[in-house]
Parts: structure tokens; C-alpha cells; sequence
């Protein structure tokens, strides 16, 4: 299936281009003649992009005041609530994320959105959250104490499928009790932690809000900083020194912000001192360099999916170039979280797009109501019906692969 005429937009900037699509993976960027017998959609004043990649999403949780509810599920409750919010999430554009894990629902949603039993995003998979004995997130964590505790709750997060690992370096806004500013983990079990990841071949994230948290969690090794609200020079000049990756999550303190009167008072409070802190840290560290790749913490209180776009306005907002903002949200992401052949669109990349009306280079919010959303080159959701159903006819009528035409046609 070939796509011409598109405004191409990706980290190498817009351009007039076309695409052809084969077995779900872009295989020609260009000015391309069509194949024989290729069905061609010309769509001219289009804009295509490679599918948005959030680096951090909670598909355990939907906005929600608070944890208890979730807390009180069954197993199999939460995995509905996961597919549920998968799929809302796919439908708003985002073509991968990385799920920051729940007693260990995640792995088994991205198994079964791999194997297309369930619409989602591509989706590299935590376990569960490893946080200091009633520390942040325990509700939904694995607590630890002492450096050989953290590293048997690696090992066990390997074993159930797990990509990544995520620790809680300091408190957090949503747990009551913890201190967003404070350290909440030994410098021997972070240690432990970022060692024992590495060692088995994952990558580690760190959830850190105050600078000496950052700070701690970067000696040891962490790939990237969640959140990062408290930010110092120091701070900034490690993550710029270690080559560590940012993932601001400006999406979360805003919408509690906007919904304040419904907060529990606790967070309410954490929230009033967090929030105007977290967007200058965000400036300086976009100010002096520091590698950022897009994450909306979707599912913490009010920040619902499917509203996930919105981080590159906020982006952009608070100090970055649009095109920067984009990329951060499509091909830095993807790098970042490793998932392969996604947030570009060059050829061999999976056939991720977003199409759009608007220039979002122009206007963020073009990325908000996208036309159509592409997975391997399947539409699976875009409020153009028109250019929907144009793009599932030329697939319906394209060759398949085993017919003797198709190598004909190069």
C-alpha cells in the first residue's frame, strides 16, 4: 500500500514524502512510484507521524482519587482495568508505552496484546514497583529491605517477565505518609538494584522527585529519572555527566492542579508544593541539555488515558522546541525504553503512524484528535471516518504475500 503526498514529520524535521507499507513495517520513505497493481491513497495536506510512545504509564490505575480501590482487586479484576485502558490508549495515538507495573497484571497484558488477544500498545512490561518497606507505591510494590532483599526482588521480576525494573528512590505525592523530597532507599540498595538489572540484561528507573534522591540514584546507575521535580545544578550536571535520561511527567501535577477541590488533602498539599517546582527543574535540565524523553504518568489522580498527547503541549510549554517535544515523545522514547523499530519513520520501522489535520509543530494540539491511528499498518481508531475507511479499503485490496504478483511488482 503506498500513501503519497504526506507531510512527513519525525525527528528529521517535516518534509514532502510518501510511504509504502508492506506486511506491516514501512518499507520505502519517499518520492516512490507505485508498484503495479500496489493500491495507492493519495493524501495530499496530511500530516504523518510515527505513532506517540509514552515512557511512563500506569494501566493499573484510571484516574482515580486514590489507590484503595485498585488495591481491593482481584488479579483478574485489574486486568480487564488494564486491557481497558490499553486500548484507550492505543485509540488516542500512542503506539507504545513502557507500564510501570502492578503485582505483575502488566507483563501479562503486554503478552496478550502481543499475541493480539487484546488492542493496545506495544508495551515493555515492568513487574512490580520495588519500594523501601511503606514506602511509595507500596500499596501495589514489592517492599524490600537491605541490599540483598533488592536483589532477589529483581530477580523475581525477571522471573515473571519483567523489562525493566523501577525503584522508588524518595516518597512520593500519592502515598500518604512518604515525602517527595526525601530518600527513601540506602545507597547499598540502590546499589543493589541498578547492579542486579544490569546484570540481567534490564534497565533501571528510578522514581525520584528531591535531588538528593536523583543524585543518589544516578551514582548507582539508573537509566532514567522519573519525575525529577526538585532538580539542583548538581543534579542536572550528573544526569548530564552519567547520560541519563529525564522523564518528566508534567501531565500528573497538572491535572491535580486542575482538580484540586477533589484531592485527598494530602495530596493536595504534596501537589501546592511540587508543582511550579517541577516545571522550572524541567526548564533547567531542558535549558542545559539534558536528555528528555516524553511520559505522562497516565492513571495517577485525574490524569486519565488517553489524554496522553497533551505531555508534548506541556512540553513545549514549559521550554522545549516543538520539533524537540515531538521527538522526545516518539523516537527518544522509544530509544529510551527499547523498543525497537518504533518513533521513526524510516524504512524497516513498524508501520506505526499518526495521521493528522494540522501541523502539530504549529499546534500541539493536532496530536490530540488524530484522523487516523495506524498499528503495522492497520487502522485501529482516528475520527476521520472518510480517510479510515480509504486506508482499510487499498489494505483489503493490496495482494497478500503469497501471491506470485507481488514480487512482480518491484
Amino acid at each position: 500500500m503506498l500513501l503519497r503526498e504526506l507531510s512527513l514529520l519525525d525527528r528529521d524535521g517535516g518534509r514532502r514524502g510518501d510511504l509504502r507499507i508492506v506486511d506491516g513495517e514501512l518499507a520505502a520513505v519517499g518520492d516512490l512510484e507505485p508498484w503495479r497493481d500496489e493500491a495507492v491513497l493519495d493524501l495530499r495536506g496530511t500530516v504523518a507521524l510515527p505513532g506517540l510512545v509514552d515512557a511512563h504509564v500506569h494501566f493499573s490505575l484510571s484516574g482515580e482519587r486514590t489507590v484503595d480501590e485498585v488495591v481491593s482487586m482481584t488479579d483478574a479484576e485489574l486486568a480487564l482495568v488494564e486491557a481497558r485502558n490499553a486500548r484507550k490508549t492505543l485509540e488516542a495515538g500512542v503506539t507504545g508505552v513502557r507500564a510501570m507495573g502492578a503485582r505483575g497484571v502488566d507483563v501479562r497484558v503486554r503478552d496478550r496484546i502481543d499475541a493480539g488477544d487484546v488492542p493496545g500498545p506495544r508495551t515493555v512490561a515492568n513487574c512490580r514497583s520495588i519500594t523501601a518497606t511503606g514506602g511509595h507505591g507500596h500499596h501495589l510494590g514489592r517492599e524490600i529491605d537491605g541490599p540483598d532483599d533488592a536483589r532477589r526482588a529483581v530477580r523475581e521480576g525477571a522471573k515473571r517477565g519483567a523489562e525493566f525494573v523501577k525503584f522508588m528512590a524518595t516518597g512520593g505525592v500519592t502515598t500518604p505518609g512518604t515525602d517527595p523530597d526525601a530518600v527513601a532507599l540506602t545507597d547499598d540498595e540502590l546499589d543493589a538494584l541498578v547492579d542486579e538489572a544490569h546484570r540481567r540484561g534490564m534497565h533501571a528507573a528510578t522514581h525520584a522527585h528531591g535531588a538528593a534522591g536523583v543524585k543518589a540514584a544516578v551514582h548507582a546507575g539508573v537509566d532514567t529519572v522519573e519525575h525529577g521535580t526538585f532538580l539542583d545544578d548538581e543534579a542536572i550536571d550528573l544526569l548530564l555527566r552519567e547520560d541519563v535520561t529525564l522523564v518528566p511527567t508534567l501531565s500528573a501535577p497538572y491535572h491535580i492542579v486542575r482538580n484540586v477541590d477533589a484531592a485527598t488533602a494530602d495530596v493536595r498539599r504534596k501537589t501546592e508544593r511540587v508543582y511550579e517546582r517541577h516545571i522550572e527543574s524541567f526548564r533547567d535540565a531542558v535549558e542545559a541539555g539534558v536528555r528528555i524523553a516524553g511520559g505522562t504518568d497516565a492513571g495517577t489522580p485525574f490524569n486519565v488515558h488517553g489524554a496522553n498527547a497533551a505531555e508534548v503541549e506541556f512540553m513545549t510549554e514549559y521550554g522545549m522546541e516543538p520539533l524537540a517535544a515531538i521527538d522526545a515523545m516518539t523516537a527518544t522514547a522509544a530509544d529510551t525504553i527499547g523498543l525497537a523499530g518504533a518513533g521513526t519513520l524510516e524504512p524497516g520501522t513498524h508501520a506505526d503512524l499518526l495521521l493528522c489535520d494540522g501541523d502539530p509543530t504549529e499546534d500541539p494540539t493536532a496530536l490530540n484528535d488524530p484522523a487516523v491511528v495506524l498499528k503495522g499498518g492497520e487502522v485501529v481508531a482516528g475520527g476521520d471516518r472518510e480517510t479510515r475507511r480509504a486506508l482499510e479499503d487499498a489494505s483489503a485490496a493490496e495482494p497478500s504475500p503469497g501471491d506470485g504478483s507481488v514480487a512482480a511488482r518491484n
